[in-house]
């Protein structure tokens, strides 16, 4: 391993990217990423980029690795999300007990889990653990993941749910089984990301005690900053794939251009039109600013991070706010890229259609709900923040 780390896969994504791309439709068509770029992935570093030097991994920092995700997504959107769920297993291991933690990485550091964070399941204490039963979906990566998890309500002895941390919320807590040992079922025929594999999964099974842990509040075992205030660092992730994206949009759009492409009954090729060069511009603006705001907030929340869980755990209104933004921003661009590209845009296999399908699939995702701007206006009146979209 080099001093950077970061710098050295960065370069090695940005130079896979023009195969990445290449193969976007074969990607989609598949509805999941091919075992070889798997592979390579791998090799170069992406599943292991946040696990800890201590367990064989880069340990990156949070900026890196929105800047690798951004450039992942630019290429190909299905790989960058399938990427960012893999990339942030060591996340999700880490709320494991410290020794389930050493345990699943002692074979190797590309260790990957998938699942769903909607409790979708039930799960009822017995001795040792849980017996457990649910139906969930959008289980990214689900058949490449060696694990998979679903987050369940916990049951009381009477058959009603037990209460949450939260006035008004049950208790949940997600349930992790070796991937072979969860029902995969094929149901992931959507708009966009289709590469990502996201299909349902179904438990019925029993699951002992350490193999659970709490998503949205449980306590890391693993120090680091990686580790502190974990959900919000997903939604960093997410934000990341969403600008990628906005910025692959503007590089077709320019690619297009330069192709001396003339819409029907224009008097002047793309590159010559004052209208094109004109949504060109806006389009560039929008996805820089996205890209641009998106960083420099993970720049403050990595720094909190360093600080302490406190400082970290108090910007989640901002980061939210930020994501939402940025999210909304990005689906803003990639739309007026397709408009400007007119009927090349609706092809299939078009890269802008694609990019078009990708945002706007991407911008369904709880975690980008417009209800978070409500939390950081709350916030800055100084009302309580829930944490409800």
């Amino acid at each position: 391993m080099t001093l950077d780390a970061g710098a050295d896969l960065l370069h090695a994504v940005r130079e896979l990217a023009p195969a990445l791309s290449a193969r976007s439709g074969e990607i989609e068509q598949a509805r999941q990423l091919p075992l070889d770029l798997i592979a390579t992935l791998k090799d170069i570093g992406v599943y292991r980029m946040l696990v800890p030097r201590s367990h064989g991994g880069l340990e990156l920092n949070l900026v890196t690795g929105l800047d690798v995700l951004s450039e992942l997504a630019r290429a190909d959107a299905s790989t960058a999300w399938t990427m960012m769920i893999a990339t942030e297993s060591p996340q999700l291991f880490a709320l494991l007990l410290r020794e389930e933690f050493d345990a699943i990485y002692a074979a190797g550091p590309n260790a990957t889990v998938g699942g769903a964070f909607n409790a979708q399941g039930k799960a009822v204490q017995v001795d040792g653990g849980y017996r457990v039963t649910g139906h969930w979906n959008f289980a990214t990566g689900c058949r490449q993941s060696e694990w998979l998890f679903g987050n369940c309500v916990v049951l009381g002895p009477d058959g009603e749910p037990r209460p949450g941390p939260a006035e008004g919320m049950p208790e949940t807590r997600a349930m992790l089984l070796p991937a072979n040992e969860v029902r995969i079922i094929e149901h992931w025929d959507v708009l966009g990301l289709r590469g990502t594999g996201s299909h349902d999964i179904a438990i019925d099974a029993f699951v002992p005690q350490q193999r659970t842990f709490d998503i949205f509040t449980g306590q890391p075992s693993v120090p680091g900053a990686n580790f502190v205030v974990p959900v919000l660092h997903y939604a960093m992730h997410i934000g990341a794939v969403a600008v990628g994206i906005a910025q692959g949009a503007v590089d077709d759009l320019l690619t297009l251009a330069r192709s001396g492409k003339r819409r029907l009954y224009a008097r002047t090729s793309l590159v010559d039109s004052p209208v094109f060069r004109n949504r060109l511009g806006r389009a560039e603006t929008g996805a820089r600013a996205a890209h641009d705001a998106l960083r420099r907030m993970g720049e403050v929340f990595w720094d909190a991070c360093q600080q302490s869980p406190v400082k970290a755990f108090a910007l989640a209104p901002q980061v939210s706010a930020t994501l939402t933004w940025a999210v909304e921003t990005a689906a803003e661009v990639v739309t007026a890229c397709y408009h400007a590209g007119g009927a090349t845009s609706v092809r299939d296999g078009a890269s802008l259609q694609r990019r078009f399908r990708d945002i706007h699939t991407l911008t369904q995702h709880a975690a980008v709900a417009e209800g978070w701007f409500t939390q950081e206006g709350s916030a800055l009146l100084g009302f309580p923040v829930l944490f409800e979209a």
